[in-house]
This record gives C-alpha cells, structure tokens and sequence, in this order.
C-alpha cells in the first residue's frame, strides 16, 4: 500500500506526539495533587487504588486494542481511545467521592490502553526503519518532558485552581489530536466482514486484571483477596485458551506470540520493566531514609534516568546502521546492570550523585533497548498484525512493572523482618524514618534495617538487569534491508 505524503506526515506525528503527551504526564500530575483530592474526598485507605485502577484497565485493554487497530484500521480506535480517555478525564474531575473516583480512573485506564499502543503502530506504517528510530525518540522526548512538566503543573493548579484541572487539562490536548487525525490521517483498510472475538477480549481482560490485583493485594492486603484474585484469574485464562483455539479471528494469535524475534524481544522488555520499576520505587526511599537528603534530591536521582532514556532512544536511532537492531537492543541491555552495580555500592553517608550516575546509565540503556525492541517487534510483521504486536510490547513492559513492584517489595518487607530480629521493623517505623519524625532519625536500628532491606532490593535489580540482557541475546538478527520495507497502511 503507498505511504503517507511526506507534506502531511509532520502533522500526523504531531496529532501523535499530543496524545501521547496525556498519558506520559497523567502519572506525574495526577500523583502531585492526590495528596489534596483525598483529603477532600476522603477514604484514603483507598488513596493506592486511584493509581492501580488507570493501570489495571490499561493493561488489560491494551492488547485488545492493538487487535481491534488491525481489524479495523488505527484511526477509528485511536479516535475511540481519545474519547473515552477524554470522557473519563471530565468525570474523574466531577468526582465526588474516591470509589466515583477510582471508577472513572478505569474509564480513564481503558482509554489509554488504546492511544499509547494504536500511537506506537501508526509510527511503524507511516516512516520507514531508518526514520522510525528518530521518531522514537521524538515520543520518549515527550516522555521526559512531561515527567519534568507533570509536577509542577500539578502544583500550580493545585494552589490556584481546583484539583479538577488536573483532569480537565487534557481537553484542548486531546481535541487537537483529535482533529489533526481526522485531517490527516486517512486510511485505505480493505472492506471486509470480521467475527469479532468478543468472548475473548472479555476473558482475557478478566484473567488478566485478576492477575493484577493478586499481585497488588499480596503486597498489601490479606492473603484471602490474592488468592480468590489468582483463582478467578487462573480460571478465566484457562477459558481464554480454550476460546481462542475455537475463535475464527482470535482476539490474541498465539502464532504471533510465539514468533521468536517477538517473544524474546517482549521477555526482554518484560524484565527491563521489573528492573525500572525496582529503581524508581525504591531509590527516593533510600536517599531519603538512609543518606537523609531533602525529596527534591531524591527526584534528581530518579530525573537523570528520565533525562537518560530519550538520550538512549535519539542516540539509538542514529546508530541503527552502524550497531545493527540486535546489537542496538543488547547495547542497551548491557547498561542496565552496568547501571545497578553502583546502587549496590551505596553506602550512609556516600553523595547520592552516585545514585544519579547509575540511574542516568539505566536510562541511557532503557532508551537503546525499548526504541530497538519496538522496531524489531514491528518489523517482524506486516500492516495487518502491526497493532497487536506493538500492543503486545507495551503490554509486556506494563505487566513487567506490577511484577517488579510486587516482587521486589516482598524483598524489602523480607528484608525488614529479617534485620528486626524478635521486633521486626515495622512500615510506621520506616515511614517515620523518611518523614524525618522526632528522635528517629537518630535510631541507628532502623536506618541500618532500611539500608540492608534496601540493598536486597538493589541486589534484585542488578539480577533482573542481568537476565534482561540474557534474555536480549536470545534476540534473532535482523537486518535492516528486512526492516527497512514494511507494509504501510495509507495515509494521505
């Protein structure tokens, strides 16, 4: 099929960049101003839920958006996700309560399971291998400026206007992007009559939101909650196989899954995420609780691996014809733990410069890896499978995330109990600690449990880093004359 004309590919990016823009910096800002809306709204036991529901239905939504793009065309579900992202963002400011809240923070969730990936895969149809790389690196600039806009944002509109705006922000963003697709982005997908596998977008969205709230209650909550969680899950994923080997147009082809440049490059993003996710948890908390520096210091440490990634992806980029996608993607791999090994090396009292450094490295590798895993994984197929394998990639990177945080959280609590002795150090403790309470700060007892529960966390990180680049060598070459001639859906 021809390609987009060049004269009105700028627009379509940019229509891209914008929606994009709304999921990259509702973490940042929403995170600013929940401390404000759940005092107002109360039931702050449930202050985690207005986070874990957005990621919840994103998760589970995004592979079957990725499917419903190559089934329909990327335009009409793009266009769907913006709206009810959009319709979410003007009923999560209307909120009058935290569950009406964390109900249309779901609302919220869904409508980004369907931009982040249908962006992604509009990129791989209009712009070649060579120019796809530089693009990428476009989007995860965008990434990093909103982490740097987000909060303070946050903030301004917190102390001058209503919390509401934090949600009500994203109109005029998302009507722009709205109208520059509807100008520009025109498509050619062939008339034809689909079996939409209803039953198992269904069961898969189930099974797999299941899956998230057993990991998230074992952190937290009973063992009863996770277990019926991972039950219902196991149950539901046994009846998702079942259906998908009945369905005509199976909502998730397990043949693509199995291909091997997209299964090794998803396990490889899979676990860089587990990794990522250790560090931007865990690494403010010791800065804070054991070099006993101001959160400001402790978000500087995290911002040079938000400044690092789109260094990583604009470097990567421009290099893809001299180190090659695989060599790009392993290049990649190999910083994450050259990155981690200097968390290992902190020590009471060491400048948390050190802390920078390795997360400036891990976000260098980070932007090498994730721009290669893309455009090895889209170039792995054709216009009519494009959508789901992106999907399938940012899918693996947002599962890698809860896994982490689950993971390396029961490390640290293990951790904790394990340097406590009879009295094991409690979360209040520890919460006092990073608060700077009175007489804490001069209990050696808790700062020495947080600091050795912390380097079991950092020791998790350096190992799921190395088998991320285990895991990347498993990667097949491929060359870039392969990549360089995808079929492109029109555009014009």
């Amino acid at each position: 099929m021809p390609s987009s004309p060049p004269l009105r590919r700028p627009w379509v990016l940019a229509s891209v960049m914008a929606a994009t823009f709304m999921i990259a910096i509702e973490a940042t800002i929403v995170s600013t101003a929940m401390p404000q809306i759940a005092g107002q709204l109360g039931d702050l036991h449930l202050y985690s839920w207005a986070f874990s529901a957005f990621l919840l239905t994103q998760t589970a939504t995004t592979v079957i958006f990725g499917k419903l793009a190559d089934l329909y065309g990327r335009r009409p579900v793009l266009l769907a996700g913006i709206a009810l992202f959009l319709a979410g963002s003007v009923l999560c400011g209307l909120a009058w309560s935290m569950p009406t809240l964390i109900l249309f923070r779901l609302i919220q969730g869904a409508g980004a399971g369907a931009i982040q990936p249908v962006c992604l895969t509009i990129v791989g149809d209009l712009y070649s291998v060579q120019e796809r790389g530089k693009i990428q690196g476009y989007l995860a600039s965008v990434w990093g400026i909103s982490s740097v806009l987000g909060p303070l944002a946050g903030g301004l509109i917190t102390q001058h206007l209503s919390w509401a705006w934090i949600f009500w922000i994203n109109l005029p963003i998302g009507a722009a992007a709205t109208a520059g697709f509807l100008a520009f982005l025109h498509e050619r997908v062939p008339r034809q009559r689909h079996s939409l596998d209803l039953a198992g977008a269904g069961l898969f969205a189930i099974s797999i939101t299941a899956l998230m709230v057993a990991l998230t209650a074992a952190g937290t909550s009973g063992n009863s909650t996770a277990l019926a969680a991972a039950a219902l899950g196991l149950l539901s994923a046994i009846l998702f196989v079942w259906q998908e080997r009945r369905a005509r147009e199976p909502m998730i082809a397990f043949r693509l899954w199995s291909q091997r440049p997209i299964a090794t490059a998803n396990i490889a993003t899979l676990l860089s995420g587990m990794a990522v996710i250790g560090l931007t948890t865990f690494l403010p908390m010791y800065v804070q609780g054991v070099l006993h520096h101001s959160a400001l210091v402790a978000g500087f440490t995290l911002t040079m691996m938000v400044l690092g990634w789109p260094v990583g992806a604009t470097v990567a980029a421009r290099n893809f014809q001299r180190f090659g996608l695989r060599g790009t993607l392993l290049l990649g791999a190999a910083l994450l733990p050259v990155g981690a090994v200097a968390f290992l090396l902190l020590t009471p009292g060491m400048s948390p410069v050190v802390a920078g450094l390795g997360s400036l490295v891990m976000g260098l590798g980070m932007g090498f890896l994730s721009t290669a895993a893309i455009v090895i994984i889209q170039s792995s197929v054709g216009w009519e499978e494009r959508g789901a394998a992106t999907a399938s990639n940012i899918f693996s990177r947002n599962l890698g995330s809860t896994l982490g945080a689950t993971v390396l959280g029961a490390v640290l609590n293990l951790g904790l109990q394990q340097q406590g002795g009879a009295s094991a150090v409690t979360p209040e403790q520890v919460r006092q600690l990073l608060e700077g309470a009175t007489g804490m700060l001069a209990d050696p007892a808790v700062q020495q449990a947080l600091d050795h529960s912390l380097h079991l966390t950092f020791w998790g990180v350096f190992g799921i880093a190395a088998l991320t680049l285990a895991a990347a060598a498993l990667v097949p070459r491929i060359s870039l004359q392969q990549a360089a001639a995808p079929k492109m859906a029109s555009a014009e």
